[in-house]
């Protein structure tokens, strides 16, 4: 799950090693997990839909948790890379999307904005196609079991692992130790919270959050070891896990959506220059303007997956997502085109594909009742699950009962 999304496509990690033995404390967190299955969004839907006609239903639909923070604009990486593969996995899974404005807070932000961010942002998941008949949408924070269990976990996660996190090292050196509060570091547990009060089965990852799942994994282990199974029953309770363990699931390729500045970094919310980026709610002469502008190069043709030509291929790639067509397809369409006429035919597909969602949001947002009893309802749903795992941790940990 994405502290801004989860995202990945043109390229999958490699798989962790296998754990061997039991595992020092010490040793690095990539040896502790046990290897960190994948499962591709295509190969999960033909899961979902196989199974011998004989065959007993499952008990329960399996559950997938994702969310985005309310900072910035939602863009179109955001929309390509994750919340237009929500609209599939809702079909299919038992789903919880939510906006994670806890995490929001990490870094300085606009105390006056995150309420007007959080609700526009929901509105744009509305808008995009989540259901709220088929998904539990919510607001992270009208969930209060987030943060009482990331404190449960916290007292069993080690700082060393929290000290390991590669965002935190980056952002801490670039912001400096007197502008970096604790939360940056410990809210890889907050993320861990988010995905295991749910008992999750999958969650969608990007290559930059494949860190954090494999910390989620860890520290389910670890609290499982320490206080499920037979030691939990001593406590009262049923014994087994306390947690399930998640696995990955991969968005399908080319869901990852580059700079319109740099075609070898990511789209980002973050990044300093708006050119960088489609915002969802950009109106049609802003998106023609950036395409017109972005940053292109001088050989003949365009072509895919080419390393020199980062950019030809990011532009091709969301081209090809934004239409619905094969890359073969794009390639049989574009590979002759000059860069003038593929940016108009870019720009057109890219205008109508947003209008309609654009059209939708403003619908919405003119109605504050109905997004707030979609909020509403999202986390009731969402704190009937979240408070059986919460109660079963607080029971197994030994506390009082309430």
């Amino acid at each position: 799950m994405s502290r801004a999304l989860l995202a990945h496509v043109l390229h999958r990690p490699p798989l962790l090693a296998a754990r061997s033995g039991a595992g020092a404390r010490g040793a690095a967190l990539a040896s502790r997990l046990h290897p960190l299955r994948r499962l591709s969004c295509s190969a999960a839907e033909v899961a979902a839909g196989s199974g011998d006609e004989t065959s007993a239903p499952p008990a329960r639909k399996k559950r997938v948790v994702s969310g985005v923070q309310p900072t910035g604009l939602v863009h179109l990486g955001n929309y390509l890379g994750a919340i237009k593969n929500w609209v599939s996995l809702q079909d299919l899974y038992e789903t919880f999307f939510f906006i994670v404005d806890l995490h929001a807070i990490t870094l300085p932000y606009e105390a006056p904005q995150l309420s007007k961010a959080t609700r526009s942002t929901a509105a744009i998941y509305l808008a995009c196609g989540i259901d709220s008949s088929k998904a539990s949408i919510f607001v992270q924070s009208h969930v209060r079991a987030h943060v009482e269990l990331m404190w449960l976990l916290s007292s069993s996660t080690p700082i060393g692992w929290l000290n390991r996190m590669i965002q935190f090292k980056e952002k801490s050196r670039k912001a400096g130790d007197e502008n970096v509060g604790v939360a940056l570091l410990t809210y890889p547990v907050l993320m861990a919270s988010d995905i295991l009060l749910y008992q999750s089965d999958l969650v969608p990852v990007g290559e930059d959050q494949t860190q954090h799942l494999e910390l989620t994994r860890e520290i389910a282990e670890r609290v499982n070891n320490l206080y499920g199974g037979r030691k939990w029953k001593k406590m009262g309770g049923r014994g087994g896990s306390l947690f399930k363990v998640p696995e990955a699931l991969i968005p399908p390729a080319g869901a990852r959506v580059m700079s319109l500045t740099d075609g070898l970094s990511k789209m980002s919310k973050s990044a300093p220059s708006d050119q960088s980026r489609i915002n969802l709610l950009d109106p049609k002469d802003v998106i023609a303007n950036k395409i017109k502008r972005c940053k292109t190069d001088s050989l003949p043709g365009l072509e895919f997956d080419n390393p020199e030509r980062p950019e030809c291929s990011n532009l091709l790639s969301i081209y090809q997502i934004i239409t619905g067509k094969t890359k073969e397809e794009v390639v049989s369409e574009c590979q002759d085109m000059n860069w003038g006429t593929f940016k108009t035919t870019l720009t057109d597909a890219l205008i109508d594909h947003l209008q309609p969602i654009q059209a939708r949001y403003e619908e919405i947002m003119s109605d504050p009742g109905y997004l707030d009893n979609v909020l509403s309802e999202g986390a009731g749903k969402a704190a009937e699950v979240a408070d059986t795992t919460l109660n079963n941790v607080y029971q197994a940990m030994g506390f009082l009962r309430r």
